[in-house]
């Protein structure tokens, strides 16, 4: 989404456009024209082809005389329409009783306002909405010690490469692992400890800390899963996932929080999970926490001070978040990585290791799939990415559609082969490998993550200083209705805030947004809300659904209350509950002696608070489970992380190192559990590869 093509992408016709920025400007005033193409081109990179068809029906329907009077009883198209009703029309959509309405309204009005506030304008000209809500990106400083990673050279055309056709690119390994993030990196560096021969495929490019990006738009564009447009398949949920060399150790927010006990009793006695509840386990924490470098957050921003000030007034636990970071707490660039190189991320620990230790690194490699041979696995294919050897970009002339880049085959040849993409990719691949076990992509978790939104009198800058420097761990315990969860802040730069909060109409959107500087946002990271399941579609692309169960919309009702409470004791003169419509407490000022009974009106509005899809707003960062270990044959890994096929023999070399492998979600921020994990897996790999004898 970075630059824009003269043409409209294949598929989207002048009148599409036209219509796409009659909704742009809707949403926001101002540069609709150049978002409406940046949301075609994103929509046509990242988007599965059927949805990108059902959201061009959506615009067309919007221009057609007929469907407007039978949705709105009136046959005015959306171009004729007053700006006011065109407000009217965009609402209605939103609180219609029909979920597709609400998808199409939420698709439009996430992408839109987020490009809006998110894009820094063409060469040259400033994008004037981020100055106007007082927002000035960091520019920290670049290591003068960079990564010493270099993934290997071999993205040249070569002869006759085509699509998936040519001559392939082939190498050969003891164990090749799929992905580099947190159980990926954990692996490799393992294995090469070892003295095994290890290749890393990553789909994600690299770049080192002098070529990352420097503002949101592009962040998401080239290091995040497809390309920061990633929800589940109705838009229910919105989700962030990292999609680059370090995986999501890239860009997460660097909170270090251990799987609660209870959680490893359960996996123990209830997925038979030896050991995951004893010292072994510990040891492999503390192993990971010391490479990592975790500590105590020194810096606490003022986002950060309202839970650790609002916790002790209530009487609460609260404390510094343990991150694994050195010397840092003044900028906010840790979304887009970390040029300082201070973030202690897999790209600099662990895969350093193992480069080190002579691993190869391929990079810009998406994997398709396993192969298995008499019951085995023999290696991996991918679609490795051509590039222009001077620019490393793809070459100019691409050949056909500049948005979906030539690429040609790559065949890793191993023994052994580690899955490590994540609970989004991994079982991707073993389904499109053919692997049979039926609970394959299913058991999805993602944490579901509800948002109140705190304003108080002094700045907040909420993008700035240490992305997460305190927790509330409260009611991190279940009972016997709801779940646990951890209370944090999220850090959002402006993107994500204007996607993240609600919209009520334009002017009110935008007067929310210039208050920005003094919103301070709470997060509930919640533990099991739900189940989800991965599936791919006809085109090949993966499917996400997932659905809250009753337990999981009380544990988030649950959360907006105790965050509600935090931010009120904290000094909030005024919040709101994200959701379409958002539940607002002090929004116009109170009468004198009256607040104390609006918030218990609040607090009993938002305990009912509506979560059906595309009404109560929910994120999440965390995906896990979809390929969960456990004793009991329904589990698609074995308590070591072998593959099991229907049945339950497991093939032999084929193994998943990722948080796929959770039984159950944690409700805590997932590193260092998948890191420990990974440890627990390698061992198994390291064993079963030592030469017999």
């Amino acid at each position: 989404m970075s630059s824009l093509s003269p043409t409209p992408p294949p598929g989207w016709s002048a009148a599409d456009l036209a219509t796409l920025a009659e909704l742009a400007e809707t949403f926001v005033r101002g540069g609709s024209v150049r978002r409406a193409k940046l949301a075609a081109e994103g929509l046509s990179k990242a988007a599965d082809p059927a949805q990108v068809r059902q959201l061009r029906l959506v615009l067309r329907l919007l221009e057609s005389r007929l469907a407007n009077l039978l949705v709105t009883g009136r046959p005015v198209a959306f171009r004729d329409r007053t700006p006011a009703d065109r407000e009217r029309v965009l609402l209605g959509w939103a609180s219609s009783r029909l979920a597709l309405r609400r998808s199409a309204f939420q698709a439009f009005r996430k992408l839109l306002t987020f490009l809006a506030y998110a894009d820094p304008g063409p060469p040259g000209v400033a994008n004037p909405l981020q100055a106007a809500i007082g927002y000035v990106p960091d520019r920290p400083p670049v290591t003068p010690h960079p990564s010493a990673i270099r993934p290997l050279d071999i993205h040249g055309a070569g002869p006759g490469a085509s699509g998936d056709t040519g001559d392939p690119v082939t190498l050969e390994a003891d164990v090749v692992v799929v992905g580099s993030g947190a159980g990926g990196g954990v692996i490799a560096a393992e294995l090469t400890r070892a003295g095994r021969s290890v290749v890393v495929v990553e789909a994600g490019p690299f770049l080192d800390e002098g070529h990352l990006p420097t503002d949101e738009m592009d962040a998401y564009d080239r290091i995040y899963l497809n390309h920061g447009l990633l929800t589940t398949w109705d838009g229910a949920i919105t989700m962030l996932a990292g999609s680059a060399v370090g995986g999501g150790t890239l860009v997460n927010w660097m909170t270090s929080i251990v799987v609660p006990d209870d959680v490893r009793a359960d996996w123990a006695r209830d997925h038979g999970l030896a050991g995951i509840d004893d010292t072994a386990f510990d040891d492999d924490v503390a192993r990971i926490e010391h490479e990592l470098g975790v500590a105590p957050s020194t810096v606490i921003p003022p986002k950060d001070g309202v839970i650790l000030r609002g916790a002790a007034a209530l009487g609460w636990d609260a404390a510094p978040i343990r991150r694994n970071a050195t010397d840092c707490g003044d900028c906010g660039s840790c979304p887009f990585g970390c040029p300082r190189g201070t973030k202690q991320s897999t790209m600099r620990v662990h895969l350093a290791a193992a480069t080190a230790g002579g691993a190869r690194i391929v990079d810009r490699a998406r994997v398709t799939r396993v192969f298995v041979e008499h019951g085995r696995a023999a290696g991996v294919e991918a679609e490795l990415l051509v590039v222009d050897a001077a620019s490393g970009q793809p070459p100019a002339d691409g050949g056909g559609d500049p948005l979906h880049p030539r690429t040609r085959r790559l065949i890793v040849r191993a023994p052994q082969v580690v899955l490590a993409a994540g609970a989004l990719r991994t079982p991707a691949v073993l389904l499109g490998s053919g692997v049979d076990h039926p609970a394959i992509g299913r058991h999805l978790r993602l944490h579901p993550v509800p948002l109140i939104a705190g304003i108080f009198d002094d700045p907040i800058d909420m993008w700035r200083g240490t992305m997460q420097a305190a927790r509330s761990l409260q009611f991190s315990r279940p009972d016997g209705w709801r779940n646990g969860y951890v209370i944090e802040s999220a850090p959002g730069h402006p993107g994500l805030i204007a996607l993240a909060l609600p919209w009520e109409g334009t002017d009110a959107h935008a007067e929310l947004l210039g208050g920005i500087r003094r919103v301070a946002p709470l997060i509930a990271i919640c533990r099991d809300g739900g189940e989800g399941r991965i599936r791919l579609t006809g085109s090949g692309q993966v499917r996400i659904d997932y659905r809250l169960d009753g337990r999981g919309v009380a544990t988030l009702r649950h959360a907006l209350v105790s965050m509600a409470g935090i931010a009120r004791a904290a000094g909030a003169r005024r919040m709101l509950a994200a959701g379409t419509p958002p539940r607002w407490h002090g929004r116009t000022g109170f009468a004198p002696g009256s607040e104390a009974r609006s918030f218990a009106v609040f607090e009993d509005a938002l305990r009912s608070f509506d979560f059906s899809p595309n009404r109560g707003s929910v994120f999440s960062a965390h995906q896990m489970g979809s390929v969960r270990m456990g004793a009991p044959i329904d589990h698609p890994c074995d308590p070591e992380g072998r593959v099991r096929v229907s049945g339950g023999a497991v093939i032999a070399g084929l193994y998943v190192g990722d948080g796929s492998l959770f039984p159950t979600g944690i409700g805590v921020n997932p590193m260092i559990t998948i890191m420990a994990l990974a440890r627990r897996v390698a061992r198994t790999v390291e064993a079963e590869g030592r030469p017999a004898g």
